[in-house]
């Protein structure tokens, strides 16, 4: 074959152009002149008429469009084909096409449909059977089909979301070959590799060496999400790449279930690294609220981590039942829970020497409250135990001495008094093993680590239902693990110390695992048949995955699954979301194990093409239609040279009409509208509530001396009347414990009033209002990048509950700040500045004292474990609360409170002035006292 982009599927016809020379030589051809005999009357009449000169002989360049479209007409007969698709020299065999249709070939899906339709058209072209193979698709026997069928079932062939098994359809690729010996194999490819190919590969080799193998494949640069993770202080997930060739950083960002952005997160890869993380910093009811993760600018299924129930990040409270002077670090049962806990978990603790710690801990709108060896509890603290089961929370007891010699009904059975020791009564000479999950055990499907020991256990009493009841049990069938649902909630109990006392499995990742496990099921709704009705419970696709990674309705082949399917998503069980709202299940296309390879198709000898290579183009229509149009102008000339068309007498008498109908378009474009009345200016846009005050007046702020402090007017006279109380208070105190001397309150319209004037400005949250213009938000970021301290108070300490959904008053916040440009965040840390900058506190109360308080996030702790603090003594412009700070505030004309707080800290309204105090001072003075680098130096000339 030529160099040439161009070959003929009957090249034989191409013999007739050298007929050419002939035609020109028989067009050339012209009748004998005819002989002239005069008759005399029709001289006169010769005299009469215009004489037209007519050529002796066709002109050249008439005869050279006449050879033009036989040339056109034999190459056309030939079946030209711009670029073919094969190097090689033809086959005659059948073609058999495989497809990789899964999320690898998202990127370039239709190139890719282009240059499988091109082959068909070529194989149509010689005459070749054709069959067709989607590597995504089901495995089922291959069949040959005539090549327009081919192309249709082509045309229909859909992006899977999944990867390809294309080891699943290697007997049915044999079997094709068996009765097909001949067949040319053409594998349009990903590059991608998921699962094991390596016999599929070894088997193309072999058609490979035979030359029976091209294939198409593009760049090996998709990127993938994987094993998204809500840890303790971000939401993480894993993004990878198959070569280093790919891109080497990004954007992964968080939505919610509406779609609406929650934030976004860079990834880099370091140097050839295949894997990253990416971590998105956001208070923890936001990363609940995060149904999905994208990587900015792909189009793939595998670029989108769906985030379900499970991956919401709950808080848990620990109370243990140890005295302080047996509570020792790495030996006290609440160590080994929390440092469990703490990698998917928010843990509270209660105050040390707090009289009622399990209420102090319910408070705070627990997920989970664990209980370690808490024996007897009084009937107050069992009511709020069960009303906290009934409403959805999750009950965890371990055992211990005190529960060994104490009973109550918090527990899902009932407890034989005593406890089974090693050595004692009803006791085992060496530690036993624990016996594998059963199908019905939440634990089902987790792997148990052989050196797991128990030598202690309390032993639960028989009864009918004992079986199941018991989640985890010894080799001798003895619970360790029980659980039983009551109302909408649970409890679970581990029938061994939270401690190594009794066993060792707090030592093991076992321990690590169930916990997550019965974490995981706060928040899951009511209790399922069980006993004899009990069945393995089934969850139906809601809405699934297409393969560019956007939502449609689960197809015909999509099934239902097990809510424990850990498997990779195929095509019974595409990526996408199963189940109700209320307690649904995320399947991604990538297990958290999975890794990106790409696949060495250089190893396997075959010719390898670009899915951008122009495809190969069947040029007979054009030359057709090109010998047509040569034709039409043949037979023009024809006329034209005969005296036929006469062009400018036509002209002349066109020229009338055409200047009349230039004029009336030229009168139509020029005249002006209908007359129409001064148009009415846009009226402004209506305003919800408007502020009936006149704007704060230029010289209240002559005195550029005296700070104010500022609160935002909302338009709920309410809340507008409590935050002017509020600052009110501050202002006494400040003015009485500090050297400052503040002026009056004032509050501010943010739309139309400067911000500049005041460090301080104080924003209560108020649910349904309309969210500030776009100028005004944007004011407002400049107030705080400007040096200003907002303090966003959503004051829904009280109904805010983590794993619960985000409340009004936070989806209001959370609507206002997704446009601003404001820093990562925090929960603020024990040892940040604003804890003791001007007292030392170990917390910002309000009215409430529940919620938590989030700041810029400080730099990273040193070798020394110190945060350093930041230059040019920056303050966090932001500080998002819900509290109620003001409530906690605020006071009368006779200086009382004016409203009841809800904590039982008798000093809770004095702990709130000084958090109030503490946020002046460093709004005022900025973060100095962080400074300790000369502590050390001090200490030693000091002698200490």
């Amino acid at each position: 074959m030529s160099s040439l982009p161009l070959a003929f599927s009957a090249p034989l016809a191409l013999a007739a152009l050298a007929l050419l020379p002939a035609l020109w030589l028989i067009l050339r051809v012209t009748p004998p002149r005819p002989r002239r005999i005069d008759f005399p009357p029709l001289k006169i009449m010769a005299d009469l008429v215009a004489k037209r000169e007519m050529p002796a002989h066709t002109p050249w360049w008439l005869l050279a469009l006449r050879m033009l479209v036989a040339a056109l007409a034999i190459l056309a007969v030939a079946g030209p084909v711009w670029n073919p698709p094969r190097e090689a020299g033809p086959l005659r065999g059948p073609m058999l096409l495989m497809i990789d249709n899964g999320f690898g070939a998202a990127t370039d899906w239709p190139e890719r449909l282009l240059v499988a339709e091109s082959r068909v058209a070529a194989a149509g072209r010689e005459g070749r059977p054709v069959a067709l193979l989607g590597l995504a698709e089901n495995p089922s026997e291959i069949a040959l089909s005539e090549p327009r069928a081919a192309l249709d079932r082509l045309r229909a062939f859909a992006l899977q979301p999944h990867a390809p098994d294309r080891s699943a359809h290697l007997p049915r690729i044999e079997a094709f070959l068996r009765t097909a010996p001949d067949a040319e194999i053409v594998w349009v490819a990903d590059g991608l590799s998921v699962t094991d190919d390596s016999s599929f590969l070894a088997r193309l080799k072999q058609v490979a060496d035979a030359r029976r193998l091209s294939i198409h494949a593009g760049a090996i640069d998709q990127l993938a999400l994987a094993a998204p993770d809500n840890l303790a202080g971000a939401l993480a997930v894993k993004v990878l790449r198959p070569t280093p060739s790919a891109a080497a950083s990004g954007q992964v960002r968080a939505l919610d279930l509406k779609g609406l952005p929650l934030g976004d997160a860079p990834f880099v890869f370091s140097g050839s690294d295949l894997q990253t993380t990416a971590r998105l910093t956001l208070p923890i009811e936001v990363r609940n609220a995060v149904s999905r993760l994208e990587i900015v600018g792909e189009r793939s299924a595998a670029a989108v981590a769906l985030l379900d129930d499970r991956a919401k990040r709950r808080r848990v409270g620990i109370v243990s039942g140890a005295t302080t002077d047996t509570a020792q670090p790495l030996l006290s049962p609440t160590y080994y829970v929390s440092r469990a806990l703490s990698p998917f978990a928010e843990i509270r603790e209660p105050r040390p020497g707090s009289t009622d710690p399990v209420g102090e801990l319910l408070a705070q709108n627990l997920s989970v409250l664990v209980l370690a060896d808490i024996g007897a509890l009084d009937a107050d603290t069992a009511g709020k135990i069960n009303a906290f089961i009934q409403r959805g929370g999750v009950l965890l007891r371990f055992a211990g001495a005190r529960l060994a010699a104490a009973s109550d009904d918090l527990t899902p059975v009932r407890l034989r008094r005593g406890g089974r020791t090693l050595g004692g009564g009803l006791s085992w000479e060496t530690p036993r093993k624990l016996a594998p999950f059963t199908r019905e055990s939440p634990f089902f499907g987790t792997q148990i680590n052989d050196d797991v020991r128990v030598s202690r256990q309390i032993l639960a009493e028989p009864e009918a239902d004992l079986s199941r009841k018991t989640w985890a049990a010894l080799e001798d069938g003895t619970p360790v693990v029980t659980g039983e649902r009551r109302g909408d909630g649970m409890i679970a109990m581990m029938h061994v110390t939270a401690d190594t006392t009794w066993s060792n499995l707090p030592l093991s990742g076992l321990f690590v695992e169930m916990l997550r496990k019965i974490v995981g099921l706060a928040g899951t709704g009511p209790a399922a048949a069980e006993g004899e009705d009990a069945r393995v419970e089934t969850l139906s696709p809601t809405r699934v995955l297409d393969g560019s990674g956007a939502f449609r309705s689960p197809p015909a082949t999509a099934q239902p699954v097990a809510r424990s399917f850990t498997a990779r998503a195929t095509l019974a069980h595409p990526p996408g979301i199963y189940g109700p709202a209320d307690g649904s299940l995320a399947m991604n296309a990538l297990n958290p194990t999975d890794t990106l390879r790409a696949i060495d198709l250089v190893a396997l000898g075959a010719p390898i093409l670009p899915v951008d290579k122009p495809v190969a183009r069947d040029i007979r229509p054009q030359l057709l239609v090109l010998a047509l149009l040569l034709l039409v102008a043949d037979t023009l000339a024809t006329l034209w040279l005969g005296g036929r068309l006469s062009f400018a007498r036509k002209a002349r008498r066109a020229a009338p009409a055409a200047i009349l109908l230039a004029l009336a378009v030229a009168g139509v474009v020029a005249s002006p509208g209908p007359a129409m009345a001064q148009a009415t200016p846009p009226s402004a846009p209506a305003i919800a509530a408007v502020d009936p005050r006149p704007p704060i007046p230029r010289e209240l702020f002559a005195a550029g001396a005296v700070t104010r402090l500022a609160y935002v007017v909302t338009g709920d006279k309410a809340v507008d009347d409590m935050s002017k109380a509020g600052l009110a208070g501050l202002n006494i105190v400040l003015g009485a414990r500090t050297a400052l001397e503040p002026g009056e309150a004032v509050g501010v319209n943010a739309d139309r009033d400067e911000l500049a004037f005041f460090p301080v400005l104080y924003w209560p949250i108020v649910a349904g209002r309309p969210i500030p213009a776009a100028e005004t938000l944007r004011k407002l970021e400049a107030y705080m990048k400007g040096g200003g301290l907002v303090i966003f108070d959503t004051r829904d300490a009280m109904s805010a509950r983590p794993g619960g959904g985000t409340t009004p008053e936070g989806e209001q916040l959370r609507r206002m700040l997704q446009t601003l440009d404001i820093p990562e965040l925090e929960p603020l840390p024990r040892d940040h500045v604003l804890t003791k900058t001007f007292y030392i506190l170990d917390g910002f109360a309000g009215r409430y004292d529940t919620g938590t308080t989030w700041v810029e996030i400080l730099p990273p702790a040193g070798a020394d474990g110190r945060r350093p603090a930041r230059a040019g003594d920056n303050v966090s412009p932001i500080v998002i609360t819900s509290n109620d700070l003001a409530a906690a505030w605020a006071i009368n004309r006779r200086g009382e409170p004016l409203v009841p707080l809800s904590g039982s800290d008798p000093r809770q309204r004095e702990m709130a002035l000084r958090a109030g105090v503490n946020l002046v001072m460093y709004a005022l003075t900025g973060n100095y006292k962080a400074d300790q680098v000369h502590v050390p130096a001090l200490l030693e000339r000091l002698g200490q």
